[in-house]
């Protein structure tokens, strides 16, 4: 749609121009840093940064009908800079110029609705939203969006030369950074630190196929982080995990984007999502706090946050007593749910403050955290797929969290949920195979039920001819091998011949 076609009252701000006043704001000692710079942790004290724009109240300046409708028209218009997260410009990086941010086609992931014979299985009403639609197959292309837009400012108006962005993973970063780094040519060059035998082969190529350098280290994604965390510390590299604020910022978009696809009323909804790093599920607490500030939505849906019980520090922090919680790491497990495999999340600090701030806000009990286990989240996988949603075993884990959030009366059945599936399905396929054969590790936990497993089914052909490549068939020997076969499939399938 051309920009002459919207309504007059649309038209003036359809393409922003920057403003704001964003810094980093340290979430320890209160220091606040100017945005110009690459920073990751406090410069006065080493606390953890979160982004903040000092100028949000001026977003209340327009009623949040005008945000809702430049939002929405903002879907129509062929401007690549705002087809992807920075559709939400005003409130997600209001300081990157149009010119400088980088689209790869990520966001507006669709929302799907569960088929009826699915949520009666699992006893409510609920969506998923298909994050594995974005470019390298998982939701951490929002963040890299942000983050290396903002790099790619910073490149060009400090004349900065080569940048080395490096990443720690359990896989799906790697994809993202090394992806979203590569489309900047010669500026950015991409390394990344993964944990050996702990990513999968499909996520292991992402990264290669796009050029990144990739090392592989002993031990779990923490070990790698500790790793990458020194070499920011010690070198001029950009990090690129959820310690960015900057990542942190771009997955704000996802909670605008749901908000959006419920037409901005939120009051009867359930945000169910992973923790992981616990920078996504932040994201998402920042966003909502800003949509419902600026009267964009109507009021804040549930949050729960959930965690394999192979990981689960952020869970065991949330189940103590408020006035007693106290935050302890812990030695994580094998998971199926390898993004689940964090005994000490990055962002816990900021999912803490923010956390709290959504409570006040909502004036009730809104944010929860439930446990998993590995069989859960499997057979949530599982039984997704098998009822027509396609989702990734983070999504089983969220299908796993809506169950186990229903038994405790966290959230009611007439509530309708919102799962997040981080990535593609085709990225934990070995799971799933390994599963169907009955050789998942005995370190995961997980008994194959036999009515969940599927297996490929030989055809006994008995002394038909055999076709083969560049092997002539005539027409008798032809017709054989397909009468035979099509016999076997159909006596397997107990169909009966047409009348």
């Amino acid at each position: 749609m051309l920009p002459n076609d919207f309504p007059d009252d649309i038209k003036p701000f359809l393409a922003p121009s920057t403003g704001g006043d964003m810094g980093y704001d340290c979430l320890v000692c209160g220091a606040r840093h100017a945005p110009d710079q690459l920073l990751y942790t406090c410069p006065a004290c080493g606390g953890i940064l979160l982004l903040t724009d000092k100028k949000l109240d001026r977003l209340k300046e327009k009623p949040g009908s005008f945000w809702r409708r430049l939002f929405d028209h903002r879907l129509m218009l062929n401007l690549p800079a705002l087809k992807g997260v920075f559709t939400f410009h005003e409130f997600l990086a209001p300081n990157v110029p149009l010119s400088d941010v980088i689209y790869l086609g990520e966001g507006h992931t669709p929302v799907v609705k569960a088929p009826p014979a699915l949520a009666n299985l699992v006893g409510a009403n609920f969506y998923v939203k298909m994050e594995g639609q974005n470019p390298s197959a998982s939701f951490k292309d929002r963040g890299m969006a942000a983050a290396l837009s903002m790099l790619n400012h910073l490149v060009r108006v400090k004349n900065l030369g080569q940048v080395i962005a490096v990443c720690a993973s359990t896989g799906d970063t790697s994809a993202s950074a090394a992806l979203y780094a590569s489309s900047l040519g010669k500026s950015v060059k991409s390394a990344v630190i993964l944990p050996q035998g702990k990513v999968t082969p499909q996520q292991l190529s992402q990264p290669l196929g796009a050029g990144a350098a990739v090392f592989e280290l002993p031990g779990v994604f923490d070990d790698s982080m500790k790793v990458v965390e020194r070499l920011s510390e010690k070198y001029q590299v950009a990090l690129l995990n959820s310690k960015n604020p900057w990542r942190v910022l771009g997955q704000e978009s996802y909670a605008y984007e749901v908000a959006q696809r419920f037409d901005y009323s939120l009051r009867d909804k359930v945000l169910i999502v992973p923790v992981g790093n616990a920078g996504n599920i932040t994201a998402i607490l920042s966003g909502l706090l800003k949509f419902h500030r600026a009267s964009v939505i109507d009021g804040l849906p549930k949050i729960v946050a959930v965690q394999s019980n192979r990981a689960n520090p952020v869970f065991l922090y949330y189940r103590q007593p408020v006035a007693a919680r106290s935050y302890s790491p812990v030695t994580v497990r094998p998971s199926v749910a390898q993004a689940a495999m964090i005994g000490d999340p990055v962002s816990f600090p900021r999912l803490a403050d923010l956390s709290k701030a959504y409570e006040e806000r909502a004036g009730v009990s809104s944010f929860f955290a439930v446990e998993v286990d590995e069989t859960a989240i499997m057979e949530g996988m599982l039984q997704a797929n098998r009822h027509g949603l396609s989702i990734c075993t983070q999504g089983g884990e969220c299908l796993a969290a809506l169950r186990a959030a229903l038994a405790e009366g966290l959230i009611t059945p007439s509530e309708t949920a919102v799962l997040d599936s981080t990535a593609h399905a085709l990225k934990f396929m070995d799971f799933q195979n390994a599963y169907f054969e009955g050789r998942l590790a005995k370190e995961y936990g997980v008994a194959t039920k036999p009515e969940l497993a599927n297996r490929p089914r030989s055809v006994d052909l008995g002394q038909a001819p055999i076709p083969g490549q560049g092997k002539t068939m005539t027409a008798a020997e032809r017709e054989a091998f397909v009468s035979t076969a099509a016999l076997a499939i159909a006596e397997s399938l107990g169909l009966s011949e047409k009348a």
